[in-house]
């Protein structure tokens, strides 16, 4: 087993292959060993050079409504009344600090998801 940095496209597609390879190995073997340090490797790698940035809060919103089999309705209890829901979900008004504590409560949709970097 040669492990190295990865640190151009190269290696980088040198190690998916070497994963794909190894994909499903047995437990506590090298093979196994050899593919959880590629493994961890290509994620720092992907992480550091394609980064995937938090969804807008009004998309993190509707997916978990989606996850949770709620309507947009729902939402009135949480973020207030029927025209201010309307308003944030398309955009018109942005969120309170008050309304992401409350989603982030309730719906436990990760607070980084719910702020915008402006």
């Amino acid at each position: 087993m040669e492990i190295k940095p990865i640190k151009t496209e190269a290696d980088y597609d040198a190690a998916l292959e070497r994963i794909n390879v190894l994909w499903g190995s047995p437990e506590n073997t090298s093979e196994d060993d050899e593919f959880e340090v590629l493994f961890t490797l290509v994620e720092a790698y992907e992480k550091e050079h394609y980064p995937i940035a938090p969804p807008h809060p009004v998309e993190a919103i509707k997916f978990r409504l989606e996850q949770m089999g709620m309507k947009e309705s729902e939402l009135n209890k949480i973020i207030g009344n029927r025209s201010r829901k309307s308003e944030i979900l398309n955009g018109k008004r942005k969120l309170t600090l008050k309304m992401i504590r409350a989603l982030h409560q309730e719906l436990n949709i990760p607070l980084e998801s719910l702020i915008m970097p402006y």
